[in-house]
């Protein structure tokens, strides 16, 4: 049974934290499950990921960073998450086109329409069956995120200012679409929010059984 699942947050908000246990937790129940994240989510999408996050990356503009992610998203769509929707599978993938139109489109302060109208061309029409939106005050999130790494990657770096314009783009978009999202406190116990995410995905499958 497929079923398309994306995690989005802020840097720190746990997102492969709880993928992975998720991802266990369907295989046990006899789910086959595809763990993928963007960018990277490819052969292509890999090297993709090392120019857009690397720590010695490049300096990019922001409309060029933008192309890059609708790039990884183009290949990531045709190589690997629909073919696998095709085959039956349960696809969790670590961001998607919300992470672009919250970092790129209210972070980066890029037009919202000409964006969205490009990141629908570059995911072909392919949208989430589920969201789940781990948010946490952009203090929490950076202070976890620099623990994992001092040196950071592009985002990590960003200044407070840009982070909370990408927390509200978040939350923003979930207020827009409420069939699809939902909306975990990221600062909660891990074992809640676990039982949280597999509740949420269980309800999601038992209403395509």
């Amino acid at each position: 049974m497929s079923l398309f699942v994306t995690f989005e947050g802020l840097e720190g908000s746990g997102k492969s934290t709880h993928l992975g246990p998720l991802a266990g937790h369907l295989r046990a129940g006899g789910h086959a499950v595809v763990e993928t994240r963007e960018p990277g989510g490819t052969r292509a999408g890999a090297a993709l990921r090392e120019l857009l996050l690397g720590a010695d990356g490049v300096p990019l503009a922001p409309l060029t960073e933008l192309f890059l992610y609708c790039a990884d998203r183009a290949q990531h769509v045709a190589e690997t998450i629909r073919p696998a929707l095709a085959a039956g599978r349960v696809v969790l993938c670590d961001r998607f086109s919300d992470s672009t139109i919250a970092y790129q489109g209210y972070g980066r302060a890029l037009d919202l329409d000409a964006l969205r109208a490009l990141d629908a061309r570059a995911r072909d029409g392919l949208a989430p069956d589920l969201t789940l939106l781990l948010d946490c005050p952009v203090e929490v999130g950076l202070r976890r995120a620099r623990q994992r790494s001092a040196a950071g990657d592009r985002f990590e770096r960003e200044t407070v200012e840009f982070h909370e314009r990408v927390r509200a783009g978040f939350l923003a978009l979930a207020r827009g679409d409420p069939a699809r999202f939902r909306v975990l406190d990221a600062t909660a116990p891990i074992d809640d929010i676990r039982r949280q995410v597999i509740a949420e995905v269980e309800a999601r499958l038992g209403g395509r059984s």
